[in-house]
């Protein structure tokens, strides 16, 4: 009977126990909570506050009746979007684009960060990133202006060189076939310098006894890059890969928006901008709702599927 008692009464120590080693915790780390509480409430207001708003997919919805009093109507909205006639060319772009970015973009930061950090002298390593960081900052607005400079057929930079040598004049934004290329130049130009920074913080991270392993070996430059600095990398290059799959539907809206004209909408046209003309411009809040739950569901099978993926192939994925 004793050692019922005692046993019981253990138990019900324990989730006391569980509460005062966690409230022991937030305690000793309460700085790194406040300095993480911004991001927490952003979140917080911003993602999961506003998912309460997906009720409208699945309604006919409107402003003035509001959440509970708008008519349901089922998964309407999601047959209508299946049936659309613009529907397999805008998912077409959409999945091509991101394909593209994933291909050319994601890469890049990668290799960069690998050729910096190779550079020995820490003046010009500095000096080099401040420059490459710097387009990060400068506005879609005006990327989309100094390419109207450089590509424009009438004023552009590129057209008058080309006459200047005798060349027809090339109609580089309203051409289909050059609009791709263009998009991906913008990107590369703009972020490839800003991605390389949790890179090289990853390669910072190396431990440097395993270069001095391989040198031991004879290891030359290519050689401990290859062996040593990749391999140390890739957990990180694995993570930041299966959240760009989360994003594969998601493109820049900035960038597509101005650099759409009519000659290329066939390939232009996106997601996001369809979204911005029938939800915002047209006022189909409920219809726009539905092809964002879409987008976001394509996004959780991809990541859902590469997570499990790299688990079984013997990495650490992001759960």
């Amino acid at each position: 009977m004793e050692l019922n008692t005692t046993s019981i009464a253990s138990v019900k120590q324990k989730p006391k126990r569980r509460r005062s080693g966690l409230l022991l915790q937030l305690y000793k780390n309460r700085f790194l909570y406040l300095l993480g509480l911004p991001g927490i409430l952003f979140f917080i207001l911003f993602k999961y506050v506003p998912m309460g708003g997906i009720i409208i997919a699945f309604q006919n919805y409107s402003p003035i009746r509001g959440f509970l009093d708008s008519e349901f109507v089922g998964f309407a909205h999601f047959v209508r979007l299946f049936n659309e006639p613009d529907f397999w060319m805008i998912f077409r772009n959409t999945l091509l684009l991101s394909a593209l970015g994933i291909i050319f973009l994601f890469p890049a930061p990668i290799l960069l960060a690998l050729i910096l950090n190779e550079v020995r002298s820490q003046k010009y390593k500095r000096t080099v990133q401040t420059i490459i960081y710097l387009p990060h900052f400068i506005s879609w607005v005006v990327i989309a202006s100094l390419t109207f400079v450089f590509l424009s057929t009438e004023v552009g930079l590129v057209n008058k060189f080309l006459v200047f040598l005798g060349a027809e004049k090339v109609r580089f934004l309203m051409a289909e076939n050059y609009f791709y290329p263009i998009i991906l130049l913008q990107g590369l130009w703009k972020d490839v310098g800003w991605n390389t920074i949790i890179y090289l913080a990853a390669i910072a991270g190396v431990n440097p006894a395993l270069y001095e392993a391989a040198e031991i070996d004879g290891a030359g430059k290519f050689s401990k890059i290859w062996n040593v600095t990749i391999p140390s990398i890739i957990p990180t290059v694995i993570i930041l890969f299966i959240l760009g799959l989360g994003n594969i539907l998601e493109v820049n809206f900035e960038q597509l928006w101005l650099m759409q004209n009519p000659l290329v909408l066939n390939v232009a046209e996106v997601f996001d901008t369809y979204v911005y003309k029938v939800g915002i411009q047209g006022g189909q809040f409920s219809y726009s709702t539905a092809v964002g739950i879409f987008k976001s569901f394509v996004g959780l099978i991809l990541i859902l599927g590469a997570n499990s993926w790299v688990r079984k192939k013997g990495y650490e994925g992001i759960w």
